[in-house]
């Protein structure tokens, strides 16, 4: 897979996701259209080999972070309750905040990719990280699935792991391996991942644990 530079700018993937159980809000919002095209990205059930917590299952009761208040609540598409049942592409795509990520997944193909998988970490870029790239670039990406793809990828960790995994694991390697490891400082509130802020963590999905990040990781900013 090839590894693509981008700017950053503080969404995933996968894309995928839930946030808090705080706010008032009560639209689901909805996804953007994308030119669907073929994505390189295997179907098969991704492993992981990095350490961290024994499962990284999370409940509504563990989410954190200062946009979680931004979710719908109770039932309403896109809450916690909402999305939890699902897989990680289907509830991402009643987030309010991640209808640029699920744009991004839909042109890419990956969808069913995501929902089939057994057990997942997403770091999820909310809507102003991929605003921040501007119209012009998202849509060349969007347009151009085998660059968009890996860097998707790049957002995704085949093993499930919540907050407290995460900082005890340190370093991550994403599906995306030739873009170098995903570093985890700070925990809690304080937590980043390549320097990305998790503005929602520990959201829970059917087969995903998701962290909603300010920024899109650059694959090969921390190659050695």
């Amino acid at each position: 897979m090839k590894s693509l530079r981008l700017a950053g700018i503080g969404v995933i993937a996968v894309a995928s996701l839930a946030l808090a159980a705080c706010g008032s809000s009560t639209d689901s919002g909805s996804a953007p259209s994308a030119p669907a095209s073929s994505a390189p990205m295997s179907s098969a059930p991704m492993s992981s080999s990095d350490s961290g917590a024994s499962n990284g299952m999370t409940t509504n009761a563990d989410v954190f972070g200062p946009a979680c208040s931004q979710l719908p609540q109770g039932n309403a598409p896109g809450s916690l309750d909402s999305m939890g049942p699902q897989p990680v592409a289907s509830a991402a795509s009643t987030n309010p905040l991640l209808t640029k990520l699920v744009a991004a997944v839909k042109a890419t193909n990956l969808v069913d990719t995501l929902n089939s998988q057994q057990g997942i970490t997403v770091f999820a870029p909310a809507d102003p990280a991929f605003n921040a790239l501007g119209d012009a670039k998202f849509n060349e990406l969007a347009n151009n699935p085998s660059q968009l793809a890996p860097i998707l990828q790049y957002h995704v960790v085949g093993k499930r792991y919540d907050a407290k995994g995460l900082a005890a694991a340190g370093t991550l390697t994403s599906l995306n391996t030739a873009g170098g490891p995903l570093k985890i400082e700070g925990t809690g509130d304080n937590m980043t991942v390549n320097g990305a802020k998790i503005l929602c963590g520990n959201i829970p999905t059917k087969n995903a644990t998701v962290f909603v990040i300010d920024k899109v990781l650059t694959p090969g900013t921390n190659k050695s």
